[in-house]
């Protein structure tokens, strides 16, 4: 009886393997015999997707920091006054030179899933703070590169993370604590202050050498705001030719003259004082396609149509021209007969005009967007001093001046290679978000690895007085700390051994803002230096880079899919549960 029993079990056994390999499924697991004990469990048989790839444990924490530090080595060098760019060519031969950690890591296109967290840190950190991108990436990859032998030696990685967690609560309340406040008073001193930090930000870009022009500029840009500082208020337009120094900041709107039909250049290019129409109205004829259709029986009813039209639209520009408007901007287009019509009274019109530059306009101005010409009144009507059409390098560009309401401001942008002057756009976002950080969060410390020695010195201290894991666990995290004076170094073609040594003992000592000379290989106080930025910007790059850590040792395990076709094994590739790991 018992033979018959082991067979059948065995038969079904089988009959459930060749079933499960004609589905297209694999088992994972072995599968045993199915045991007639009662006392023994049945093994468990896991099912995923032929072809899932699934890799745990140790080695999957491993190969996850090993995938970090080659992001690493990919920003490493453009850390710093003295770092290098990078030059990027996407598949359609398009080439992007930058040295910013944030536009690098976007533009590698990353596909490794852990990887992929250093990219996201790198791009909360530039819409945060739009500073320290490169900072934020390398401090997360050598907190891991300081943990893979814990973690080689079988260390618990909740034990790392609750480390971790405690060392970087200990470091953000010791920056807050040594932090310089900011006197918000004196509008001069402030004023100094916002430069030096703008300054210290374009220090490690390409416009670095004009530095002194471009932190006045963000300054200036900035300081013309709102209380909410928007972003998009600051507009930046470039043009290429000239040279960076030709470069201005316009109090106001500037923008490219839009298209223009005959008739266009009979208009006035300058007026002072005068009353600005902001439309979002056709002014022009419809193509008889674009036109409902009309069954009509006579000529007349044919003219009577065509009468009714041009009746339409001019009875809109009188009303227009009756307003006492001298410019009129309009989001959709301004037509032929309506472009002669204002040249031969006088006016100035531009059509097409994008809607962040009127939205600009009317911000700058006053008045209000219409979308009817019914209620023209003054209160609809924006003004200012002094309308100009000009000449920047191959360009026009329409000018806003002396704005009563003036809440944003134009940069352009003047350089050789396109590559250069959108560079240089992506570096003034940089400094303006620095300057935008410093305002709202009165507070600094000194850049140049200084703030980093004092918190590796300040945890190394700390770490001598716990017992157990946590000691050796906090003295990595310190140790981790010193990559940023060391890249700093290596960088500038430094001995960084001989200058981190130097450091370690200035620090030891009470010199709390000590951090790297870039300029004469050495040590030097670069707060006294004026080598400033916000605490925000360290507070925020620690927080990350800890937490992507953090976030990392967290997993132990990969399930990776393989991508589902449309000619996959049968049962696999199509219907329902596609793409997802099946388990029974």
């Amino acid at each position: 009886m018992a033979t018959q029993n082991q067979w059948a079990y065995t038969m079904l056994t089988a009959m459930l393997v060749s079933m499960l390999a004609m589905s297209g499924h694999k088992i994972n697991s072995t599968l045993g015999w199915l045991s007639t004990d009662k006392n023994t469990k049945p093994t468990p048989v896991i099912l995923l997707k032929e072809g899932t790839d699934t890799s745990q444990g140790i080695p999957q924490l491993i190969s996850n920091i090993n995938a970090c530090q080659v992001i690493a080595e990919a920003v490493r060098t453009t850390l710093g006054p003295r770092g290098m760019d990078k030059l990027m060519v996407d598949g359609r031969g398009k080439a992007t030179i930058s040295n910013d950690g944030a536009t690098i890591l976007k533009l590698l296109d990353v596909v490794h899933p852990a990887a992929k967290t250093l990219v996201d840190i790198a791009r909360s950190q530039d819409a945060e703070v739009g500073d320290g991108t490169t900072s934020v990436t390398l401090l997360a990859a050598e907190f891991l590169k300081q943990l893979k032998p814990y973690v080689e030696e079988g260390l618990h990685p909740q034990t790392i993370i609750r480390a971790f967690r405690t060392a970087t609560n200990l470091a953000v309340n010791k920056i807050k604590e040594i932090s310089v406040p900011v006197k918000k008073d004196d509008k001069q001193e402030q004023r100094q202050l916002l430069e030096k930090c703008a300054a210290t930000a374009l220090n490690s870009k390409l416009i670095a050498g004009q530095k002194d022009f471009f932190s006045k500029m963000v300054v200036d840009a900035v300081m013309s705001l709102d209380e909410l500082l928007s972003l998009k208020m600051i507009g930046i337009k470039k043009v290429q030719g000239g040279a960076l120094e030709d470069s201005q900041l316009i109090s106001g709107v500037a923008f490219k003259k839009t298209f223009s039909y005959a008739g266009f250049e009979m208009q006035p290019k300058r007026y002072e004082n005068p009353k600005i129409a902001l439309l979002n109205v056709e002014l022009e004829l419809k193509a008889e396609k674009d036109n409902a259709e009309v069954r009509v029986k006579s000529v007349e009813d044919y003219q009577a149509i065509v009468d009714a039209e041009w009746n339409i639209l001019y009875d809109k520009l009188e009303k227009i021209y009756q307003s006492g408007a001298k410019v009129v901007l309009s989001k959709l287009p301004i037509g032929d007969v309506a472009t002669q019509y204002f040249a031969d009274r006088d006016l100035f019109c531009a059509g097409r005009v994008q809607e962040e530059d009127l939205r600009r306009t009317m911000m700058a101005c006053g008045g209000s967007i219409q979308t009817s010409v019914g209620a023209m009144t003054d209160d609809v009507l924006g003004q200012c001093e002094l309308f100009e059409e000009v000449q920047v390098g191959g360009e026009r560009y329409n000018f806003f001046k002396g704005c009563p309401k003036a809440k944003t401001c134009t940069i352009i942008l003047r350089g050789g290679a396109e590559q250069f002057t959108e560079e240089t756009e992506r570096s003034l976002h940089d400094a303006i978000m620095i300057v935008r950080r410093a305002i709202k969060n009165d507070s600094i410390v000194a850049g140049g690895g200084a703030i980093e020695m004092e918190l590796s010195k300040y945890l190394r201290d700390y770490s001598r007085t716990i017992p157990g894991k946590q000691q050796l666990l906090i003295g990595a995290y310190a140790k981790a700390l010193e990559v940023i004076p060391r890249q700093l170094c290596d960088n500038a073609g430094f001995d960084a051994t001989n200058i981190l040594n130097k450091l370690r003992a200035k620090h030891a000592q009470g010199g709390m803002w000590y951090g790297v000379d870039i300029n004469n290989e050495d040590i030097a106080d670069n707060f006294a230096s004026c080598v400033w930025e916000p605490a925000i910007v360290r507070i925020n790059a620690l927080t990350a880079a800890s937490e992507a850590a953090c976030l990392i040792l967290s997993v132990d395990e990969t399930i990776k899919n393989p991508r589902s076709t449309v000619d996959g094994p049968p049962g696999g590739g199509r219907g329902r549960g596609r793409g997802r790991p099946h388990a029974h």
